[in-house]
């Protein structure tokens, strides 16, 4: 299709020019015409690629061979509602692969506090339709054998999608990596367990059918990726937080061993227990599917699979998270770490300074009060870490434990125990850098996410009144990712060194303006909510 617009295009020209003076209104329709085709043209060629599976098509972009909407796994619909995801048929001829797949199943995408339209899926299509993963790659040679990244969007596992703007791997491709991004069931879709539900698998249980989607996606690229000019001897996953808290079970799951070779996790973890991510097990998670079967009047999980799409999503209940079932997840990842059972890997990990969870903040009286309250002894050490002289203190002292509790102490125990039980290293950030605003409403610091366009190298897909630091600090920090993905270590020529992390120095790289290596700034509030995440969770 390239090609043809192409050749047309330079046809329009021709007859354009030669009768411009004598048909001047040829040329207005000509322009009219180019201004629509014109981003096309830039797609100038068709390239195939010979799956498992069969054959697809995708485009090249800038010399990057773009491939989006690979199916690999059967749609989950249907008697596949709330089952692990199936492998994909083989198909005959080509299957055009030009554009994304339908997003996962879950509500409208609407902008939200930081959260531009540029974080959100399309608004369509959505559908239970949705086991479709993307490549991006500079060589098709199966000789090329590239390293791979493969990225595991964020959305709270009850929403995102891999079509997302920001996510677009073009830039990382063209630093001679392949990029894969694919998606997996979210809410109810992607979690829901049920004593029926465990009763229909061989290994007795129910549930975590995203993580399950995401292992699929990645014995996918192990059985493909050569094809695509990639290794599949070296695949990193990454993830931004829900999405990094994927990547902290999948280091922990024995299902997921020898998929990947090394983990990069963006503000999210579930080493500890935390208010956003409690520890549930099984039988709690099936006595939840029976509760959200019976709002419905199902005697069934064969009648619950004729509903509705949009009844199961407006019913908003079941669970819609990871857990302990037993299968995906043995145990604890605390104790499945403690007990040095993790895919030991290489591991980068970190959070953002503004990755904070607050509604609005308290006074200082009142934050005292519920310190008091849930700390009881261990509240004036607390409010040592965390202090509330006036109420401007007491606001920014909510947003930092907001941020040290929902995802700090989480990176911070996982690099600890990486480090005590594990042989590969672990390299720790903070991304500090507030990111450019147009007005005081858009002016949310580094906020949660706010990483990912300068991971990327993505800062055009962002509306921001960028500066040239920005350019320069995602051009570091893409550089350190790449070179993460290709060796294990994030450290190349002409970029600052960053040490890896130990539980005695305890060093991490700071990602703002100024990008340096020091000692954890926040080591001790963090080494405090560690021992006391711990202490509770022997009680």
């Amino acid at each position: 299709m390239g090609i043809e617009i192409k050749s047309l295009l330079i046809i329009f020209l021709a007859l354009s020019v030669v009768n411009y003076t004598y048909k001047s209104q040829r040329m207005k329709i000509f322009i009219r015409i180019s201004l629509f085709l014109l981003p096309l043209c830039s797609y100038a060629q068709q390239t195939i690629i010979n799956t498992a599976s069969g054959k697809v098509e995708g485009l090249v972009h800038e010399g990057i061979n773009v491939f989006k909407g690979i199916p690999f796994a059967e749609p989950p619909v249907g008697p596949l509602r709330w089952k692990a995801p199936v492998s994909i048929a083989a198909w005959s001829g080509i299957k055009k692969c030009i554009a994304y797949g339908a997003s996962p199943v879950q509500n409208d995408p609407v902008p939200f506090m930081c959260w531009s339209k540029e974080f959100l899926i399309p608004k369509e299509p959505i559908s239970e339709d949705c086991l479709y993963l993307n490549v991006w790659t500079k060589s098709t040679s199966t000789n090329s054998k590239k390293p791979v990244l493969v990225y595991i969007y964020g959305g709270g596992f009850r929403s995102g999608g891999s079509a997302c703007p920001i996510y677009d791997g073009e830039a990382i491709a063209k630093k001679d990596v392949v990029f894969v991004s694919f998606n997996y069931r979210v809410g109810v879709f992607g979690f829901l367990s049920h004593p029926e539900l465990s009763k229909e698998t061989p290994y007795n249980t129910s549930g975590n059918y995203a993580l399950l989607d995401m292992i699929a996606a990645l014995k996918w690229v192990q059985q493909n990726i050569a094809s695509f000019g990639g290794d599949p001897t070296k695949v990193t996953i990454a993830g931004q937080s829900a999405g990094a808290f994927a990547v902290n079970f999948l280091c922990a799951s024995p299902l997921a061993k020898g998929l990947f070779t090394r983990a990069i996790a963006q503000s999210g973890g579930s080493v500890l227990p935390s208010a956003i991510r409690p520890s549930i097990k099984l039988q709690e998670a099936e006595s939840m599917g029976v509760d959200f079967a019976k709002k419905f009047n199902c005697n069934s999980i064969a009648e619950l699979r004729t509903r509705s799409v949009q009844e199961i999503q407006d019913m908003n209940g079941g669970l819609s998270a990871p857990f302990e079932d037993g299968y995906v997840l043995p145990t604890s990842i605390y104790s499945i770490y403690k007990n040095g059972n993790q895919n030991d890997v290489d591991l980068m990990l970190g959070w953002n300074e503004d990755d904070k969870i607050m509604g609005k903040p308290l006074s200082a009286v009142e934050y005292k009060a519920q310190i008091n309250k849930r700390f009881g002894e261990k509240s004036n050490r607390v409010l040592t870490h965390y202090p509330a002289d006036n109420d401007e203190q007491a606001a920014r002292s909510q947003g930092d434990m907001s941020r040290d509790e929902s995802f700090g102490v989480q990176g911070f125990a996982w690099a600890n125990m990486q480090h005590t039980s594990g042989k590969h290293p672990v390299y720790v950030y903070n991304f500090n850098r507030k990111l450019p605003y147009y007005s005081p409403e858009t002016n949310f610091g580094a906020f949660h996410s706010g990483e990912i366009v300068y991971v990327f190298n993505n800062l055009h897909t962002l509306d921001r009144p960028w500066e040239k630091i920005d350019h320069q600090l995602a051009e570091t920090m893409s550089d350190y990712w790449v070179n993460f993905v290709k060796t294990g270590n994030p450290n190349g020529a002409s970029l600052v060194n960053w040490p890896t992390y130990d539980t005695n120095k305890r060093d991490v790289m700071i990602l703002d303006k100024k990008t340096e290596s020091t000692s954890l700034p926040t080591r001790d509030q963090l080494k405090f909510l560690e021992e006391h995440s711990l202490s509770n969770m022997k009680k």
